[in-house]
C-alpha cells in the first residue's frame, strides 16, 4: 500500500505547477546539448547544479533529470543527419543511422531512432519502479562497513573502466577522496589542509571542481577547432512514420536492447557510452542480413536508440538504493542530493516521513514524462531542432564563460570559488591532454564524505573485525575482480597483438622501452610530492580526523609510484593529433595561438568580474568576445549579448535573488568618494 501511495504522490508531484514548469526548463535545455556536438550531459549538468539551491527536491531532481533523460535522444539527431554524435552515447547511431540519411533514408532513420528512444526510456522509467521493492530489502540490510565498500566498489569500477590504464584511475580516484577531506572535520572540527583559508573550512565544492573539470577543456576545445557545430546542410525529411513502424516490427530487439542497456547500467561505470556498443552488436548478431549491417541497416538504429536512453534507469537504482554514483552524469547527481540535504540509500526507499519514496517514484514518471514530451516535439519540430547545429562556436563560447562564472559563484557567492573553477579548469585540461581519467576524481570527491563517515562508524563499532563481514567480503571481492579484470584484458589483448606481429614480421612494429622524463612523469611526480606532504600533514590530525586521510592517501600513494615507474620506463606510444576527444587537422603552431587565445579570454572574463562585478562585466565582456573574438556582426553581437544579460539578470537576480557584489574597483571609486 505504502508502494502504490509513492507512486501516485510521485505522480501528482511532478504535475505541481512549479515543478512541470522547471521539468519543461530542463527539457528544452537537453534539447540544445544534446544537439550540439561539444556540449556534453554532464558539462551541462555542472553548469546547471547551481540554480538548484532555491528549488526545493521535486523541482530539483525534476529539472535536472528532465535534462539529463533528453539529451541522448536529441543526440542521435546530430547523429543521424551530420554523422558527427552530438552526444558520446551516441556515436554508435552513426554508423547505420548516417549511412541510412546518405541512402535518401533520413526521415526513417530518426523516426526509428526517435521512436526507439521513447521506448527504451518507457523502459527505463518502469525498470527503475519495479527494482525499488525487490533491492529494498538488500539494502535495509547494509551496514556502515558493506556501504564504505560499496563506495570503493564505485570509484574502482569507474577507475578501471574510464581508459585504457586502469593504475591511472585508481590514483585519480583515490585524489578525489584525499580532495573530500579539505575542510573542518565533521566530528572533532580540526582543520584539515584548509592553509589558514577561511573558505576552505566548508571544504571545496562540487559545483566549482565539476564545472572547472568539464566546461573549461570542452570551451578550449571548441574554441581551438575553430569551426561551426556543424558545416553540413540540412537536407529534406520524409519517411518518418516508415521509422516508427520498424520500431514495432522490430519490437523484441528494442526491448532486448532495453533491458541490456538498464541491466548493463546498474553496473558502476557501464554508462550508456558502453552499453550503445554493447547493443549494436547484439543488433548485428540477431540479424538475419548481417551483410548489410553499417550500410543502413534500421536494426543498428534500433538498438543503441533503445540502450543509450534505457541506461538510466539503471544508473539510477544503483545511485539511488546504494549511494554509489554509476557514472559521471550520476556523480553529479549526488551533489544535488547533498544541496539537497538528502542522503541516497535506504532513506530513499522509506515511505514518509521516514523516508523519500514519492521522491524515488518521482524519478520514474520525469524520465517518462520527459522522454514522451521530447519525442513529440522532435517528430513535430525535427528540420529547426537539426538547424541548431548551424550556431558557430564563437556564439557559443561566450555565453558558456560566463554560465561557467556564475555558476561557480552562486553556490557560496564567493569569489574565490571562481579562482577554484579556473584552477581546476587548468588540471582537467592537462589530465585530459595527459590521458588521466577525470571521472574517477570526480566521485571521490563526490563519495568522500559518505565514505569516511562510514569508514569511521564501522572502525568505531565493529574494530577490526567489520573486514570480516560477509558483505564486505563479497564486495571487496568484486572490487578485485573490477581492478584486475580490465589489466588481464589488456595484457591478453597485448600477447595476441604481440604474436600477430611476429607472424608478419613486415607489420610489426616494435614499442619503445627507454628512460623519458616528460610531461606525464613530471605530473605524476607532482602528485606523489602532494600526497606525501598531504600524508605528513595528516599526522597531527589525531585519529578521527587522520584515519580516513591515512586509509585512502597510503594506497595511493603507492599506486602513483607505481605509476611514476611506468612513465619512466614504459611504453612510448606515437598518438595522433587530436584536440581532446577529436582528430583535428588544426596544425600544431595554430592550436598553440588559438589555445593561449581561448585562455586569455577565460581568464579575461574573471579578471573583468572580479574589477566590475557581474552586471557589467557580464554585457561588456559578452560585447568584446563576439566582436573581436568570435568577430560577428553589429547585429548579432548586439542581440546575443543582450539576450545573455536579460538570462542573467532574470534568472540570478530577479528569481534568485543571488546577492552579487559590485566588484573591487567599483567599491574602490566609492570609497574614495
Amino acid at each position: 500500500m505504502d508502494m502504490l501511495h509513492a507512486l501516485v504522490s510521485g505522480f501528482v508531484q511532478c504535475f505541481n505547477l512549479s515543478t512541470f514548469n522547471l521539468m519543461m526548463i530542463g527539457i528544452a535545455i537537453g534539447f540544445v546539448v544534446g544537439i550540439l556536438p561539444g556540449l556534453g550531459g554532464p558539462t551541462a549538468m555542472a553548469l546547471m547544479l547551481p540554480f538548484v539551491f532555491k528549488m526545493n527536491a521535486v523541482e530539483a531532481f525534476a529539472f535536472l533529470l528532465g535534462m539529463t533523460a533528453v539529451t541522448a535522444t536529441t543526440g542521435d539527431i546530430t547523429s543521424v543527419l551530420f554523422g558527427v554524435p552530438g552526444e558520446p552515447t551516441t556515436a554508435s547511431t552513426i554508423i547505420d543511422g548516417h549511412a541510412m540519411a546518405r541512402n535518401g533514408e533520413t526521415g526513417r532513420a530518426l523516426g526509428a531512432v526517435l521512436m526507439s528512444s521513447l521506448v527504451g526510456a518507457v523502459f527505463a522509467g518502469v525498470a527503475l519502479g519495479a527494482a525499488i521493492p525487490i533491492i529494498r530489502p538488500l539494502v535495509l540490510s547494509f551496514g556502515s562497513p558493506e556501504f564504505f565498500m560499496l563506495s570503493i566498489l564505485g570509484i574502482s569500477f569507474v577507475a578501471a573502466l574510464s581508459g585504457e590504464d586502469a593504475l591511472k584511475g585508481l590514483v585519480a580516484g583515490g585524489i578525489g577522496l584525499m580532495l573530500a577531506t579539505i575542510g573542518l572535520d565533521p566530528i572533532s572540527g580540526i582543520q584539515r589542509y584548509t592553509f589558514g583559508q577561511l573558505f576552505l573550512w566548508d571544504g571545496i565544492g562540487l559545483v566549482p571542481i565539476t564545472i572547472g573539470f568539464y566546461a573549461i577543456p570542452e570551451t578550449i576545445e571548441l574554441a581551438v577547432l575553430g569551426t561551426s557545430i556543424s558545416n553540413k546542410e540540412v537536407g529534406e525529411f520524409g519517411g518518418v512514420m516508415e521509422g516508427v513502424k520498424d520500431t514495432f516490427r522490430h519490437f523484441w530487439l528494442v526491448m532486448r536492447c532495453s533491458a541490456l542497456g538498464t541491466v548493463t547500467a546498474i553496473i558502476p561505470g557501464m554508462g550508456a557510452a558502453t552499453t550503445q556498443w554493447l547493443a549494436y552488436a547484439h543488433a548485428g548478431q540477431s540479424s538475419p542480413n548481417k551483410e548489410r549491417f553499417g550500410k543502413g541497416d534500421v536494426r543498428g538504429v534500433l538498438g543503441p536508440g533503445a540502450a543509450n536512453n534505457s541506461t538510466l534507469g539503471g544508473s539510477l537504482i544503483t545511485t539511488i538504493a546504494f549511494g554509489v554514483p554509476a557514472s559521471v552524469t550520476m556523480a553529479i547527481l549526488l551533489g544535488a542530493f547533498i544541496i539537497q540535504g538528502i542522503v541516497p540509500g535506504p532513506d530513499m526507499l522509506l515511505p514518509p516521513p521516514k523516508g523519500h519514496l514519492d521522491l524515488t517514484f518521482s524519478f520514474v514518471w520525469v524520465i517518462i514524462i520527459s522522454n514522451v514530451i521530447t519525442v513529440g516535439i522532435c517528430f513535430l519540430f525535427l528540420k529547426p531542432l537539426a538547424q541548431v547545429t548551424q550556431v558557430r562556436g564563437g556564439i557559443i563560447i561566450p555565453i558558456i564563460l560566463v554560465l561557467i562564472y556564475l555558476g561557480a559563484f552562486a553556490e557560496k557567492n564567493a569569489f574565490e570559488d571562481m579562482v577554484i573553477v579556473l584552477f581546476f579548469g587548468a588540471l582537467g585540461w592537462v589530465m585530459e591532454k595527459l590521458e588521466w581519467p577525470r571521472p574517477p576524481v570526480l566521485l571521490g570527491l563526490v563519495l568522500g564524505p559518505l565514505a569516511e563517515n562510514r569508514l569511521f562508524l564501522s572502525t568505531d563499532n565493529y574494530g577490526l573485525a567489520w573486514m570480516h563481514r560477509p558483505g564486505v567480503i563479497v564486495i571487496f571481492a568484486l572490487t578485485l575482480a573490477g581492478i584486475f579484470y580490465p589489466l588481464i584484458k589488456e595484457r591478453r589483448e597485448a600477447k595476441e597483438k604481440a604474436a600477430s606481429s611476429d607472424a608478419n614480421p613486415e607489420a610489426a612494429t616494435s614499442p619503445e622501452h627507454r628512460l623519458q622524463f616528460g610531461p606525464a612523469a613530471w605530473f605524476t611526480l607532482a602528485t606523489i610530492v602532494l600526497l606525501a606532504l598531504a600524508l605528513w600533514q595528516s599526522r597531527d590530525f589525531g585519529f578521527r580526523a587522520g584515519l580516513f586521510p591515512w586509509a585512502i592517501g597510503g594506497p595511493t600513494l603507492v599506486l602513483a609510484i607505481g605509476q611514476f615507474a611506468r612513465d619512466l620506463y614504459g611504453k612510448k606510444k606515437k598518438r595522433q593529433h587530436q584536440v581532446g576527444d577529436t582528430e583535428s587537422d588544426v596544425s600544431f603552431e595554430d592550436e598553440r595561438q588559438r589555445t593561449i587565445l581561448i585562455i586569455t579570454w577565460t581568464v579575461a572574463f574573471f579578471v573583468a568580474i572580479w574589477l566590475l562585478g557581474f552586471s557589467y562585466a557580464v554585457p561588456l565582456m559578452m560585447l568584446l568576445y563576439l566582436k573581436f573574438g568570435g568577430k560577428e556582426g553589429w547585429v548579432i553581437t548586439l542581440s546575443v549579448t543582450f539576450g545573455t544579460w536579460l538570462f542573467y539578470w532574470g534568472l540570478f537576480e530577479k528569481m534568485l535573488n543571488v546577492p552579487f557584489p559590485e566588484g573591487l574597483l567599483l567599491e574602490l571609486l566609492k570609497g574614495g568618494q
